[in-house]
């Protein structure tokens, strides 16, 4: 499995919505505390663009010398149609400050320096230490992971219906008519998690290895199709 650095740089670098909490900013609105574009330095500091004139880039400026705590929270919504669609929530807390010059003209760059993160998704709930956030790298399939989980969902309902037939004693019922809906969650280099939704109503995840960790787009076709091969038999 991912480890919880490796899941809270994942969602860092990720698409996901993200917004910056800082102290005395609490009446701003989310949609002006939200980084335009946002990146992990080598020393696992976080660089935040924001336009020129928002409230996160006048506290930093206004703080000067003095140390700006503030938090980026990161929140994660399957890109796909499931029940209980949040997968997760991330929290990298720090020191705020403003970097001139390495934004265009009209923004800010503001670097948070790390202390400390937290992680509550699929996994579990766990603390991320600064130093483990720095060394960790992100999944290499999160850039592509919302439209490959779109195109399982859309092209391959049958292959992922048959998932069912790997379930083993957790199967809840072997006619086709009455099989629950699954739908895919989660995909990462290690493997695909999926929601089995009953007609009921109640819902459960499983999660279906690779044979070993995938490094891109085409090691994870090879290892779909092996999945996808073993439920088909």
């Amino acid at each position: 499995m991912p480890s919880a650095a490796e899941r809270t740089r994942t969602l860092v670098q990720s698409t996901c919505s993200a917004v910056l909490l800082v102290p005395g900013l609490e009446a701003a609105g989310s949609d002006q505390l939200m980084p335009l574009s946002r990146g992990v330095g080598p020393d696992g500091d976080l660089f935040l663009e924001f336009p020129a004139d928002s409230p996160a880039v006048r506290a930093a400026t206004h703080a000067q010398d003095d140390e700006l705590p503030a938090v980026l929270e990161i929140t994660d919504v399957a890109p796909v149609s499931v029940p209980h669609r949040i997968r997760g929530r991330a929290r990298v807390s720090g020191w705020l400050t403003a970097v001139p010059g390495m934004a265009g003209p009209g923004r800010t760059m503001l670097r948070l320096e790390t202390d400390e993160a937290h992680i509550d998704d699929l996994w579990g709930v766990e603390e991320v230490e600064a130093e483990s956030f720095r060394d960790a790298a992100a999944d290499p399939l999160a850039l592509h992971e919302a439209e490959l989980l779109q195109h399982l969902y859309s092209s391959h309902t049958e292959e992922l219906a048959s998932l069912c037939e790997l379930l083993g004693e957790r199967a809840v019922c072997s006619c086709p008519e009455h099989r629950p809906a699954v739908v895919p969650l989660v995909l990462d280099r290690f493997g695909l998690r999926v929601r089995f939704c009953e007609r009921e109503g109640g819902c459960f995840d499983a999660r279906f290895e690779f044979p070993e960790p995938v490094r891109d787009v085409v090691e994870l076709s090879h290892a779909m199709h092996t999945l996808f091969a073993a439920a088909a038999r």
